[in-house]
C-alpha cells in the first residue's frame, strides 16, 4: 500500500494523517483554560446569578401583587431576566471551554453593565455601581489578553480553528 502525499511543514493546508500538524495541547486532551478566562467566566457566571436573583424577587413581587401597570408587561419583563440569565451561563460555559463566539457576547455583556453600572455610581449608589463597574471592567480588560484570545479560539468543531 502506498502512503497519501505528506504535506510540508509549514503549509496552510490540513494534514492527511490524524495528529500531524495539531498543536500540543490537542494531543494531550484538552488544555486547561488560562486564569483570566476562568475569570472572564466567573464574572459573566456572577453576573447571570445577580440576574436570577433579580428574577426570582421580581418573579415573588409580581405573585405578590405588587401594583404594575401592565401584568403581561411586567411578565414579559420577567421572561426577559430569566432568558438573559440563561443566555449568561451558556456564554460563560463556553468561554471555559473556548469557544470563540463567547468573546464577543461577553464584551457585549459587559458594555450593557456599564450602561447601568456608571448612572448608578453618579446617582449616589456607590456599592451597587462599584459592584457593577470593577468586574465588567476587569472582564473587559481580561477579554482582550491574548491568552484568553487564543483560548478562545475553539470555532464548533473539536480542534481549535487557529
Amino acid at each position: 500500500m502506498s502512503r497519501p502525499p505528506q504535506n510540508p511543514p509549514n503549509s496552510p493546508f490540513p494534514s492527511e494523517e490524524p495528529g500531524q500538524g495539531a498543536r500540543q495541547s490537542d494531543r494531550n486532551g484538552p488544555s486547561s483554560p488560562p486564569a483570566a478566562a476562568v475569570v472572564v467566566a466567573l464574572v459573566v457566571a456572577a453576573e447571570a446569578t445577580a440576574l436570577l436573583a433579580a428574577a426570582g424577587w421580581y418573579g415573588y413581587q409580581l405573585a405578590a401583587g405588587s401594583p404594575v401597570l401592565s401584568f403581561w408587561g411586567a411578565v414579559f419583563t420577567l421572561v426577559l431576566l430569566l432568558a438573559f440569565s440563561v443566555w449568561l451561563y451558556s456564554v460563560a460555559v463556553f468561554l471555559y471551554r473556548g469557544y470563540r463566539w463567547t468573546r464577543a457576547a461577553a464584551l457585549v455583556a459587559q458594555l450593557f453593565v456599564l450602561t447601568i453600572g456608571f448612572p448608578a455610581l453618579s446617582g449616589g449608589l456607590v456599592v451597587p455601581g462599584l459592584a457593577m463597574l470593577l468586574p465588567a471592567i476587569t472582564a473587559i480588560v481580561l477579554l482582550f489578553q491574548s491568552k484568553v484570545i487564543t483560548h478562545a479560539s475553539r470555532a464548533g468543531g473539536a480542534t481549535p480553528a487557529l
